[in-house]
């Protein structure tokens, strides 16, 4: 996953689908950058994350 660094991702979890840059992947948490601000994710909740559509 750290090839997706620095480029626009989506993050799926159980519920919610948040897309941003991806900042960071910690050992903890993925950090996403979002229109609405930082999003931390913990990886524990985290069930895909891939490159997001362009648009």
């Amino acid at each position: 996953m750290q090839e997706l660094t620095g480029k626009k991702v989506e993050v799926t979890t159980g519920d919610v689908v948040y897309i941003g840059v991806l900042i960071e992947i910690g050992e903890a948490s993925i950090e996403l950058e979002t229109q609405s601000g930082w999003v931390s994710v913990p990886i524990d909740k985290v069930a895909d994350v891939k490159l997001a559509d362009p648009r």
